[in-house]
């Protein structure tokens, strides 16, 4: 399934060298962060499409639908740019385990400060 970003779009991000952005996740209901994940266009216009959070794997080298495998979904209410282009939040619906280890975020492990 090939999706194309509108272009007003596209020419608004950055992107690194490997031509991924950040994305971060947010939910909906509570504000909390829940993951940071990596994005290209193709995965942004299949998000914006269908509404279900879609990512790029690096380590895998393809797309992935959140909860495709574990039924841990994502469904994307929102989709907004940072001010420099380079990061866009989705704000989310989230059932289930967001992080991958089975918690309900990635960000519940380490307080630094």
């Amino acid at each position: 399934m090939s999706t194309i970003l509108n272009p007003e779009i596209a020419a608004r991000l950055k992107r690194n060298e490997a031509g991924l952005f950040a994305a971060v996740v947010q939910e909906k209901s509570t504000g909390a962060v829940l993951m940071m994940a990596w994005m290209d266009d193709e995965a942004l216009a299949r998000t914006l499409a269908t509404r279900k959070a879609t990512y790029f794997s690096r380590s895998r080298n393809q797309y992935w639908v959140k909860g495709e495998t574990s039924g841990h979904t994502q469904y994307v209410h929102e989709v907004r740019l940072d001010c420099d282009g380079d990061t866009v939040l989705l704000v989310v619906d989230q059932v289930g385990a967001a992080c991958h280890t089975g918690t309900h975020t990635c960000f519940d492990t380490d307080v630094l400060l």
